[in-house]
Order: structure tokens, then sequence, then C-alpha cells
């Protein structure tokens, strides 16, 4: 079978998740939580290099306060305990987006998680949050036009790859495969720079429910394709 380098997953559903089984949607974003390990071993398992996880985008804090205030405690919990997971897993865990809007505590621990990780050389864990594609690209523009009136860049050198040396993704390949759990058929602002050329593939597990058996559905769905880039398929 042929594994993906690199797979960036929008885990939703954990709130519908919840509601059917009558519990708060809290219960279900907790949940969701639980189940990364459990992908991230998998993927690990599988050959799988880098997997680059939607945990919480710039447009969820319109969501109600009590729900965000829920997100932001269970992520400053995972932060700490991933330092763990990471060890015992030769993880490294590296985390995408405007870190600035976060408060004070969660930057801290990001900052920890990313230094006691960074040189793992198991799974590569992306994890994004208040994370939006059009926003790093702003913030990408904003850097790049900075470089230039400093004169550390030149008009000239701006170029796809120079663009992509900007963004939050810098030294991590583009994903090969995207997944999309719980049914809802769109990318909702995730790397749309970098899934340029990706594989899309949508399925209605929610994210609590998305297995080891679900991401080999989805590897072997991606295994049935054939990325052309552009172009044609040699004649045989």
């Amino acid at each position: 079978m042929n594994v993906p380098q690199h797979i960036a997953i929008i885990l939703d559903g954990n709130g519908r998740w919840a509601k059917k089984k009558g519990m708060p949607r809290n219960y279900g974003h907790a949940q969701g939580t639980k189940n990364v390990e459990v992908i991230c071993k998998a993927a690990h398992d599988m050959g799988i290099k880098y997997l680059t996880l939607y945990a919480f985008s710039t447009e969820n804090w319109n969501r109600p306060n009590s729900e965000v205030d829920a997100l932001m405690k269970l992520l400053k919990s995972y932060l700490k305990t991933c330092i763990k997971t990471a060890k015992k897993n030769n993880m490294r865990v590296r985390v995408l987006g405007d870190k600035t809007k976060l408060s004070e505590d969660i930057q801290k621990r990001i900052k920890e998680l990313e230094k006691s990780t960074k040189t793992y050389d198991g799974l590569n864990l992306q994890i994004a949050i208040n994370y939006g594609s059009r926003d790093e690209l702003v913030r990408s523009m904003k850097k790049i036009a900075e470089d230039v009136k400093e004169s550390k860049l030149q008009i000239e050198d701006i170029n796809e790859q120079l663009i992509s040396e900007y963004l939050d993704t810098q030294e991590i390949p583009d994903p090969d495969l995207m997944i999309r759990t719980s049914g809802e058929l769109r990318i909702s602002n995730y790397l749309l720079w970098q899934l340029a050329y990706a594989e899309l593939y949508f399925t209605l597990v929610p994210w609590p429910d998305f297995s080891e058996d679900e991401l080999r559905k989805a590897v072997e769905d991606y295994n049935n394709r054939s990325r052309r880039y552009g172009g044609l398929e040699e004649e045989t």
C-alpha cells in the first residue's frame, strides 16, 4: 500500500456526536481530544511521517463563550499531557496558527511542547490552533513586505517556494491527503495554499468514532487515485 507522507485532517463532528448521545457538546470535544493519540499511533504504525490536525480555527471564536472557554481548557490540558505522550512516542509536535491571540499560559505551554519535542524523529504532529489559511496568508505577506522594505528580499526573489517558506508550515511538506470527518463537504479555510494538489476524502464518520480502520479506508481510497498534478497519465 502506498502510504501518504503527509495527511491533514479536519476534526469535525464532536458536538453533533455528543448531541446524538444526549450529552453536552463539550463531552464530544473531550472524546475527540482522546482520539488524537489513537490516530497519531495509527498513523505512525502505518508509516505516515506528517499528520496535521485542525483543532481550533480563527472562526471558532464566534461560538458561544462557554464552548470556547471549554475548548481552551481542553487545549491547555492536552498541551500539557502531550509532552509526556510525545516523549513516549518519539513524536515532534508543532503548533500552526496565530499564537499571539491565545492566552499567555497556552502560549507558554506551546513553547514548552515545541521545545521539548524538537529533536524527536518519529511522527511529526502539527496542531492548528487559532488557525485560518487566509489569516496565515495575510501574516506571511506582511512578513515578506517587511523584509522587502528592509532590503532583506528583492521583489524578484518572490516565488512559490519563498511564499511557502513564510507560511506556518515552513519545512513541512504539503499534504498528500486531506480528510474531513462528519460529512461536511468543504475545506473551511484550512491550508488553502498547501492543499493545492492534495487528494480530498470526506467521510460521514464523526471524529470521536474515526478509528484506525477508518484511517486505513481513507488511505486505501487514496491509493485508488491517480495524482497527475495537471498532467496526463502515461499511456501503456
